[in-house]
């Protein structure tokens, strides 16, 4: 059992809670119980599982399929888990995988585009409802926050690993690409004369979101097809990002479903 905080491998995992460290080793963390189940269920390769014995009592089945799709176990004590973990309170058990987020995704018929998303806790629950409303993919302004960011993986509440997404490098080319093939494009602005439920999002649509404080740039905004709006009472100035994709999704989900 590792119960040394100079272990390499332990000073290894240490370094991956950064997103530079991330990025270096090709690796991201997974913690906590519920998503490294998710993790099994879908069959996601591990490279490396650390738990603490308490956990593996506990735990017994999720262990064994863990063990199954890791390259590596280890048992470790309650405070080189603590080490390891970027939560206050884990609860027994780290792992990690390699990064493999791709930079393109085929063509949507219910799709998101994010514009310089910064809050890991909003794009993880934009990960949450879009994988509850069933889109064909999430793709990520290559500014944003990273999608394997801890925090993400946590709010995603484990959908991270059933919604396929993409970092894309060049978002406006690809937006472009998506409208040659017959996607229309939407786009929230608070200029807009439509509220989201009047514009017709049955056929294939890509809706744009864009940063918490900013919004959408100007460039991506001149993009779309459509704009739409989602009306706020006197004094209140913008809705929560996570929000507002949930409110036009699901909208766009109860249109398909007439």
């Amino acid at each position: 059992m590792l119960t040394s905080l100079q272990n390499p491998l332990v000073k290894q995992l240490r370094k991956l809670q950064q997103a530079k460290e991330r990025r270096e080793q090709q690796m991201f963390l997974l913690e906590g119980t519920h998503l490294l189940e998710e993790a099994c269920a879908v069959g996601c390769p591990l490279a490396i599982v650390c738990c603490t014995p308490d956990w593996q009592e506990r735990y017994p089945q999720i262990w064994e399929r863990a063990i199954a799709l890791a390259s590596r176990v280890e048992l470790v004590s309650p405070e080189v888990l603590q080490a390891i973990a970027t939560t206050q309170h884990p609860d027994g058990v780290v792992a990690t995988a390699h990064r493999n987020i791709p930079t393109a995704l085929p063509i949507p018929t219910l799709g998101i585009a994010l514009e310089t998303l910064q809050d890991p806790g909003n794009l993880g629950t934009v990960i949450r409802t879009a994988a509850a409303v069933g889109v064909d993919g999430l793709w990520l302004s290559a500014d944003s926050v990273d999608p394997d960011h801890p925090k993400v993986l946590r709010a995603s509440a484990g959908q991270w690993f059933r919604l396929p997404m993409a970092v894309s490098p060049t978002l406006q080319e690809e937006i472009g690409q998506f409208q040659s093939h017959g996607v229309q494009v939407i786009a929230t602005l608070p200029t807009a004369e439509l509220t989201y439920w009047e514009a017709d999002l049955s056929q294939p649509t890509l809706i744009l979101l864009g940063n918490e404080g900013a919004g959408l740039s100007a460039e991506l905004a001149e993009m779309a097809d459509v704009g739409v709006k989602i009306p706020l009472a006197v004094g209140v100035e913008s809705l929560n990002v996570a929000i507002a994709a949930a409110l036009i999704l699901y909208e766009a989900k109860r249109q398909r479903l007439r």
